[in-house]
């Protein structure tokens, strides 16, 4: 799961080194207005760099030249004709936009201040469109926790969600708690700073327990993660038309369950953690359509009321 400084420390998919270069000489018989971040779409299409390198943050401007900038944003506008709008995001007191091209290739990200300062810009290759989003799962699941939840990952680009490159995580979701803008209040080093620790984690649907894993550290928020064992403690359930869903990084020694148990919906399976490849305290959830999760295929997940949350909106668990 990547946040807010991970993405603001990679400001440019495409490769940059900041090498130094000028900033380009503000005309002081301008006017000093800044654009919307709705209009940050057609100010690249229309080739206005200037413009738009100019309400960037200054830490922005130290790490990537206008030379180079420039240089990029020609690059990146090739072929484009129209962009979407794909989600907004308030988050750690900026606004994210995503928006995604017509023809589903290419994604601007940008995180705008209060005053529409840029303090990160993202521009990024896409993959989406793909023909698995049109097949669903035969089970009809319930996201795996109580109450209304935020939803950090999830939808079909890579832009909305960062698992969809990879065909085994593809339609997973990263599930929250947000308050004011924010996961936590408090020390953002300590687990039980954040909103989601300790919360219950419930079976999405009726099934069995095919794999369990209870003893694996929690990691130290922001600080570290733990690739080697990427699920963490997490629980697998076998569900009918051979599907099986994936919950992970659970509290250490939290679960509920054994390999074997049969579950019902909504039957406590542990307790929200910060286990396995993870920055912070959060649900892991996706379906795929064998038990051994690393070589099976992710299926996207039929959810009651037919909704299809996506990165910034709010979902509903159990009640």
């Amino acid at each position: 799961m990547k946040f807010y400084i991970t993405i603001l420390a990679i400001l440019l998919c495409f490769i940059l080194v900041a090498c130094g270069g000028s900033k380009p000489e503000k005309d002081d018989s301008m006017p000093d207005e800044k654009f919307s971040p709705e209009e940050l779409p057609n100010e690249f299409l229309e080739g206005n760099f200037e413009t738009i390198y100019n309400q960037t943050s200054e830490s922005f401007q130290d790490m990537v030249s206008f030379e180079e900038f420039e240089e990029l944003g020609k690059d990146f506008n090739q072929g484009l004709n129209e962009f979407v709008l794909a989600s907004t995001m308030p988050f750690q007191n900026v606004t994210e936009y995503q928006w995604i091209s017509v023809e589903g290739d290419k994604g601007i990200q940008g995180h705008f201040a209060d005053d529409f300062t840029i303090e990160g810009l993202r521009l990024t290759p896409v993959i989406s469109n793909l023909e698995s989003d049109n097949i669903y799962t035969e089970v009809t699941y319930q996201m795996p926790m109580k109450g209304e939840w935020f939803t950090f990952w999830g939808g079909t680009n890579e832009l909305v969600n960062y698992h969809y490159a990879t065909e085994n995580q593809r339609y997973a979701y990263d599930l929250v708690i947000e308050k004011d803008g924010s996961t936590f209040e408090g020390d953002h080093k300590n687990n039980e700073s954040y909103y989601a620790f300790g919360e219950d984690v419930l079976a999405p649907a009726d099934g069995t327990v095919v794999s369990v894993e209870n003893d694996i550290k929690d990691n130290t928020p922001t600080v570290e993660t733990n690739a080697k064992e990427p699920l963490g403690n997490h629980v697998i359930l076998e569900h009918d038309h051979h599907e099986y869903s994936v919950i992970a990084h659970l509290q250490q020694g939290s679960l509920k369950v054994n390999e074997g148990d049969q579950v019902r919906a909504g039957d406590l399976l542990g307790f929200v953690g910060n286990s396995g490849n993870s920055s912070e305290p959060h649900i892991h959830f996706h379906v795929v359509d064998g038990p051994e999760w690393e070589e099976a295929t992710s299926i996207r997940i039929k959810l009651e009321n037919g909704k299809d949350p996506i990165r910034g909106e709010t979902v509903n668990g159990f009640e």
